[in-house]
């Protein structure tokens, strides 16, 4: 059997048809235009579906499922989107719009839950059953598997790890309304926010020449390449950051004690330059040094996490 996977964006609508071995047979995408009426994004999204299936040459009879993978809070039980603050959406009733178009079985997740469990059960944790994925982007995603499934919470809010508090009196401001939360200090915006500051103090950084001294030209590569090269700052703030990004990764580890944490998203394409640090600097602070851990490991999935994560919702098999 094949299963329709969809990742839902704020500019984007991937979607592909997966085997059941997490193989994307056929993959297409269409621009959200998010500022439209959700009637007329779900109508585009069915017809994505509906042309992907023929483009590949199947029939609807070939198709389990769809999966879609949505930002915000999502209410699988009755197929509606709670709150997407990037598409505009609140009580979205995603589900039977989309079957007003395409006769399926659907199933609906947070993006980043499908992204993580797609990397737990065929990328970076495959074979694992309990495993925290963590996506460094422009904030924080967090995924949480348990026993193979996806653990969404009570609320359908759950694994928002990047709004764990590290950070009490005179913590940086989140967009979420709070100060101090963790994506403020390790995410891809927190690292590029970091270089932005240092550079004003030190201009002759080799970051801002790299920007051709622009300071809005700095994004997380320019902060690792220069750092590579040896520069002091960049040498400064990249340690900086991966003291953060171990901090929150061991709470995480002391709260959930999960065989594996997969780390992917933009400044995960560090690689060992990130990957050989933080796993000293966890093994450094962990409490119970005695005992094993967690063993950290980086995605391998790519931008296909969230097609394969999806198509897998489909199965029925994956949420708790």
């Amino acid at each position: 059997m094949l299963y329709i996977g969809v990742d839902l964006g704020g500019t984007k609508i991937a979607a592909g048809i997966v085997d059941e071995n997490g193989q994307i047979l056929f993959k297409d995408s269409i621009f959200t235009k998010s500022e439209r009426p959700f009637e007329q994004v779900a109508a585009d999204m069915a017809s994505l579906i509906l042309s992907i299936i023929q483009k590949a040459g199947y029939s609807m009879s070939d198709i389990g499922g769809i999966g879609i993978g949505s930002p915000g809070a999502i209410d699988n039980e009755h197929g509606v989107v709670v709150f997407a603050n990037n598409l505009g959406w609140h009580n979205v009733k995603l589900r039977s719009e989309l079957q007003k178009y395409i006769n399926l079985p659907i199933y609906m997740e947070n993006d980043a839950n499908v992204a993580g469990l797609a990397e737990s059960v065929f990328g970076a944790g495959q074979g694992i059953k309990n495993a925290i994925a963590l996506t460094l982007g422009t904030g924080i995603g967090g995924a949480i598997i348990i026993n193979g499934k996806i653990y969404g919470g009570t609320h359908h809010v759950g694994a928002e790890l990047g709004h764990l508090i590290v950070q009490v009196d005179g913590g940086r401001q989140c967009t979420c309304g709070n100060s101090g939360c963790w994506e403020r200090y390790a995410s891809a915006t927190a690292l590029i926010n970091f270089g932005k500051e240092a550079v004003l103090e030190h201009p002759d950084s080799m970051i801002l020449k790299l920007t051709n001294g622009n300071p809005d030209g700095i994004n997380a590569k320019i902060i690792e390449d220069a750092a590579r090269a040896g520069d002091q700052i960049a040498v400064e703030i990249f340690d900086r950051y991966i003291y953060y990004l171990a901090m929150g990764i061991i709470s995480i580890i002391n709260a959930f004690d999960p065989e594996v944490i997969i780390i992917g998203g933009g400044v995960s394409g560090a690689g060992d330059f990130l990957l050989k640090p933080l796993i000293e600097k966890v093994k450094e602070h962990i409490f119970y040094k005695e005992l094993d851990y967690a063993d950290i490991r980086l995605a391998k999935l790519g931008n296909d996490a969230g097609i394969i994560g999806a198509a897998m919702l489909a199965t029925n098999k994956y949420l708790i």
